[in-house]
Order: structure tokens, then C-alpha cells, then sequence
């Protein structure tokens, strides 16, 4: 007898940047990182900025207003239409920022980022690389059934090793290549 699997090719690999701030570091990070993916998977890939986000989302999008915000909906599906996700987190105040839990709390529960693939960076500008904000971001995920990726490159100082169109440093490079070859066979 022969057990025949059907596998579902993803369709889409997402790059959330983790912040609503215009023209952030997270922001350049997510193309940069997209480059590299792109020379790595041969599907489609697709860049999510918070920034987007309609200024009013929290108050006319989420709890009783779930679903009656077009623009929020239309970047909320962008995101959970695809298979694998990858967050460029900044590290705020030794966390991630608000609008980032505001938005995972507007998806759609329980099946919004359950049992997707997802994928985390830590970015700052001081020297711990944004691990208690992926800490905290993993735990979360791992709450709602998402499957996170154990390797979570640490982009410390990233001013530093930025010179306006690539990241400088060889050891953040090796990574985020690193990041982006287990990211498509995870």
C-alpha cells in the first residue's frame, strides 16, 4: 500500500516591517532582507510596512469594529493570505512597538497567523539586537499556533553598519543569508 502526500507549494512569503514610523530603519532593513530572500526563492515575496496602516486603525478596526475598516482589511489579508512571514521587529523601550501587537490583535482569531511559518529580525540601535522584542513576539506567536523559526538574526547597532543602501557588516550579512536559506525549506 502506498501513502500518497499532497504538499501545498506556499504561495507567498510576506515581510512585515514591525513599525509604524515613516522611512525606518526596520523599513530599509525589510528591502535589504527581501533582496536577499529573492536571491534565494524563486516565488513571490511582498513587503507589509505598518506605516500603511490607516492613522485611526485602533479605534475604527479592531474589537466591535473588526472588519468594517476597508483599509486595514486590505492590508490585514495581504499578510494572512500568505504562507510564511517574516517580521522586521525594532526593539522600543525593551519590547517591540504597540502598533505591532495593535495590528496581530486586528487578524483574524483564531485563524489569522495559526499554523503559518513565520520568521523574526531584531533590529536596535543599541547593542542587544531586539532579542526581548522577539522574546516577547515569540511568545506571543507561539500563543496563537504560529511555528516561528529558531534562528532570529540580532542586528545590533544597525546605524552603525548601514551605509544608505546595504548593511556593512559581514557577520549580519552571513546571517540574514543564513535567516533567508532556512526560512524557504523551513
Amino acid at each position: 500500500m502506498t501513502l500518497s502526500l499532497r504538499c501545498k507549494a506556499f504561495n507567498m512569503i510576506t515581510i512585515v516591517v514591525g513599525t509604524n514610523r515613516k522611512n525606518s530603519m526596520s523599513g530599509k532593513v525589510a528591502h535589504y532582507y527581501q533582496d536577499i530572500l529573492k536571491s534565494k526563492f524563486s516565488g513571490p515575496t511582498q513587503i507589509v510596512d505598518l506605516a500603511e496602516l490607516p492613522g485611526d486603525f485602533v479605534g475604527t478596526a479592531l474589537y466591535d469594529n473588526n472588519g468594517k475598516n476597508s483599509k486595514f482589511n486590505a492590508i490585514r489579508e495581504r499578510v494572512q493570505a500568505s504562507d510564511k512571514i517574516v517580521f522586521v521587529v525594532p526593539e522600543y523601550n525593551g519590547s517591540f512597538p504597540g502598533v505591532l501587537k495593535a495590528f496581530i490583535d486586528g487578524l483574524k482569531y483564531p485563524e489569522g497567523i495559526r499554523d503559518k511559518k513565520g520568521a523574526l529580525i531584531g533590529v536596535s540601535s543599541g547593542v542587544q539586537g531586539g532579542v526581548l522584542a522577539m522574546a516577547h513576539l515569540t511568545d506571543i506567536f507561539n500563543y496563537l499556533g504560529m511555528h516561528v523559526l529558531a534562528i532570529k538574526p540580532k542586528l545590533a547597532g544597525i546605524e552603525k553598519h548601514w551605509d544608505g543602501t546595504r548593511i556593512t557588516n559581514d557577520l549580519y550579512n552571513t546571517l540574514l543569508h543564513q535567516h533567508a536559506e532556512k526560512l524557504v525549506t523551513f
